[in-house]
């Protein structure tokens, strides 16, 4: 019998559940030298006569020939199949973009949340750029050859890579700054004692020599991430979004050796993000930098994974299967047992529970050092009407004495004018006759329109009691900046949010009116800020709003100049507390034991299982009997879908995992496509775990 030839085992990029597996393939002969693992391939699939992208995973070599005589060609000792195996089609490209440790990463993340393995490698790899890949595998076999210039080995994949200073610091010369502010043993050893830390963020800012203004977490990160490379060890660092890059990208100009970082940034055009992955395959030690899918991209000789504000909602994944960058990291430091830090200004529930655990270890600025906090509602006010308004009179007086000297911060809840009108004469809320929207006003004199399909209203009446007149419930930037300006006669008046964006403002005294996450960091720090609307952003129905709202307002604070007043208007209990004692653990702490108590996450894990009545019951019918789990539910979502919340132990996450998987990969297998029809229908069975509409 003729020895068969190697066999390639493909990973096909497909949505489909029931394809999520490997497939065994021959590999010609011709393409034997570059069929390599980690590659792209073209494949076909056994039926309908179709061919598929996908990634070559691993190579099996054959096995000696069997002495049976009835053993059919294409057996090898891995392969799944017994037979007479298709060959590849076709090798994209020589570039092996899947390294086996994202592979790893990704197939555990995707078991984890009974996803798909080829959703998350989709997050891992970017798309590709023929142009660019063709020039760095000439870049690389020129390195192989050896530069004839003595060029060191690995420069020219390098020189890829964005670029850093003219003059760049030597690896850690410039370190210690920021790394000095923790104990000593703490910080500047993580990465070389594999510790896994949750660190509380100084803050405060940091003015760097070329004039730039950033927060201090930023040269935190930048200073650990150099250390491990200085130790011949890669970092990972995972921020919310750009605004957060591009402090850290600062602090790394300032530290890092040119070319040793690479931004992985969905702002980026599409072939500069393709230098950077591309650049990070190399086996050189790298930063990588970059959102929340940055956590799943290859990085040589692993040292440091670090997440700044994991509480962020944009660190959740919104793509299927829907892992958080958080869950992620904590797979990939199980997996390659490099450090691990969770550093930001607050405490998300999820770390509290960790650290409680001892699996991570709180880490505390050596000195306290945190923001001047007045709650208004701990202060004793004689004025009622006063301590009523939306801005009293201890947080007017602060901030009309800090305009003499600087730029004054006013936090508000909504962007726009008026975000959200009432009818005058019963108070119900004023909706779209159209689609039922909430009605806003985009300027004062503007006719009120509809938020969702921007239908004018201009002759509206409510349908509850015929009234015509409106009256405005929420107040937007536009109409905070009107207000303030007559307040505040001749004061400049700025305006910061998703329509009006603005990084970087200078130490000129303004009225600065932002709402959360979009405050432009000032030369020297706000000389006071007013938080403003806190009770109704507490007001949202989420278990989440406590934590949610400390965050924002942390964050805010941090960006205070020393000394200068942080006033929380109209909020009380745990929550101002917690502020005005800069002790964030103190609300975490709280709500984990009524988690506890409740059977909400992260206290257990849950899922939510969303489908037809007998899709939801067939999968719930698989965990019957499971230890420790148990079902809220199914209830009506929209017609004709119901949803179950499934609650379990942590320790039967993957038996639960596998049987939720197994019931969607049998509904989609069951979705035929109509005879004559172009596409099959869509599976009607969705699970999600850890889905934040459950908080």
């Amino acid at each position: 019998m003729t020895r068969p030839g190697p066999v390639a085992r493909v990973l096909i990029d497909s949505p489909l559940p029931q394809l999520d597996h490997l497939f065994d393939y021959s590999i010609p002969a011709e393409l034997s030298a570059i069929a390599l693992p980690g590659v792209r391939v073209r494949v076909p699939l056994r039926s309908a006569g179709r061919v598929a992208d996908g990634y070559l995973i691993e190579v099996l070599e054959p096995s000696a020939p069997a002495a049976d005589p009835e053993a059919l060609p294409g057996l090898d000792a891995g392969s799944d199949f017994r037979g007479a195996l298709s060959p590849i089609e076709s090798v994209v490209s020589a570039a092996q973009v899947l390294t086996p440790e994202v592979w790893e990463l990704a197939r555990r993340v995707a078991d984890r949340a009974s996803g798909n393995a080829s959703d998350v490698i989709r997050l891992a790899v970017p798309p590709r750029q023929v142009r660019v890949e063709k020039a760095w595998l000439a870049a690389r076999a020129t390195d192989a050859d050896g530069p004839a210039d003595g060029t060191p080995a690995g420069s020219a994949v390098a020189s890829l890579a964005p670029t850093g200073p003219a003059d760049p610091a030597t690896p850690g010369a410039r370190a210690a700054r920021a790394l000095a502010d923790y104990p000593a043993g703490t910080l500047d050893t993580a990465v070389e004692t594999h510790a896994r830390l949750c660190v509380a963020a100084v803050p405060a800012l940091q003015l760097l020599p070329d004039g730039q203004t950033i927060g201090h977490w930023a040269l935190t990160l930048a200073e650990l991430a150099v250390a491990g490379l200085a130790a011949g060890q890669s970092a990972i660092l995972v921020v919310p979004d750009y605004r957060d890059q591009d402090q850290l990208q600062a602090a790394l100009d300032l530290l890092a050796p040119a070319g040793s970082v690479s931004r992985v940034d969905a702002r980026q055009p599409n072939p500069d993000r393709y230098r950077a992955f591309l650049a990070a395959l190399g086996p050189e030690p790298r930063i990588i930098l970059g959102n929340r899918s940055a956590v799943y991209a290859p990085a040589a000789n692993l040292g440091l994974i670090a997440l700044f504000d994991d509480g962020d909602p944009l660190q959740g994944e919104p793509l299927s299967p829907y892992v958080h960058s958080r869950d992620a990291a904590l797979v990939r430091q199980g997996q390659s047992g490099c450090a691990l830090v969770f550093l930001g200004h607050s405490r998300t529930v999820e770390v509290q529970r960790l650290v409680e655990l001892g699996w991570l270890t709180a880490v505390h600025p050596a000195k306290s050092r945190h923001p001047r906090v007045i709650p208004t509602d701990f202060q004793s006010e004689p004025d009622q009407q006063a301590r009523a308004a939306r801005i009293p009179t201890a947080a007017w007086r602060a901030a009309k004495e800090a305009l003499g000297h600087g730029p004054v911060l006013v936090q508000v809840a909504s962007p726009g004018y008026a975000p959200m009108l009432a009818c005058q004469s019963c108070k119900k809320a004023a909706r779209c006759t159209t689609c039922q929207g909430p009605l806003a006003l985009a300027s004062k004199n503007s006719t009120p329109s509809c938020r969702w399909c921007g239908a004018l209203a201009a002759n509206w009446s409510c349908t509850h009691c015929e009234g015509r007149a409106l009256r405005v419930v929420t107040l937007g930037t536009g109409r905070t900046a009107e207000e303030l300006g007559r307040a505040f006669p001749g004061a400049r008046i700025i305006i910061a949010d998703g329509d009006h964006p603005l990084q970087h403002l200078g130490d000129a005294p303004a009225l600065v009116i932002a709402t959360r996450g979009a405050e432009p960091i000032p030369t020297g720090g706000y000389r006071a800020i007013l938080l403003l609307d806190g009770e109704r952003m507490l007001a949202r129905e989420s278990l989440r709003v406590g934590e949610d709202c400390l965050r924002w307002w942390c964050n805010a604070a941090a960006l205070a100049a020393p000394g200068a007043a942080v006033v929380l208007v109209g909020v009380g209990g745990l929550v101002a507390r917690a502020l005005n004692s800069w002790q964030p653990e103190m609300l975490a702490a709280a709500e984990l034991a009524d988690r506890r108590q409740l059977k909400f996450p992260p206290a257990v894990r849950a899922a939510s299982v969303t489908g037809t009545d007998a899709d939801v019951a067939a999968a719930l019918a698989d965990l019957a009997g499971m230890d420790g789990v148990d079902v809220l539910g199914p209830v009506g979502t929209e017609d004709p879908l119901v949803r179950a919340i499934v609650r379990l132990p942590y320790a039967s996450g993957d038996e639960v995992a596998r049987a939720l998987k197994a019931a969607i990969v049998r509904n989609a297998a069951r979705r035929r496509r109509p005879k004559g029809a172009s596409f099959r229908p869509a599976p009607t069975l969705k699970v999600r775990f850890d889905d934040p509409e459950l908080l």
